[in-house]
């Protein structure tokens, strides 16, 4: 009989791969792990807290303000900067939304 493994998360490793936005935030914890403020960073940067409480290893950062960098970043190469922010913002508090409801 196979064993699955509980992760930091309170669910199982593959758990998190069924949760909407799970992609964003993946990409934002090796980008932030990197150094890099790509959009994906900046968004983790900015859920850390709330992350961090659902048990996601959100690595150290010092990036201040993340949600401004994160609507200039967009502006600049976007001309719905504000729609798309929205929508990432809105796919990161579904990734929580999700991941609590999910919680053992």
């Amino acid at each position: 009989m196979a064993t699955t493994t509980v992760g930091e998360t309170g669910r199982p490793p593959e758990a998190d791969l069924l949760l909407p936005g799970h992609e964003l935030v993946e990409i934002g914890l090796r980008d932030l792990a990197a150094g890099l403020e790509t959009a994906p960073a900046l968004l983790v940067a900015s859920f850390s807290t709330r992350l961090r409480g659902l048990g996601v290893p959100v690595p150290p950062h010092s990036i201040s303000g993340p949600e401004l960098r994160l609507y200039l970043l967009l502006a600049g190469t976007r001309a719905d900067a504000h729609h798309h922010y929205n929508g990432l913002v809105q796919r990161l508090v579904s990734y929580a939304q999700a991941a609590e409801c999910t919680r053992y």
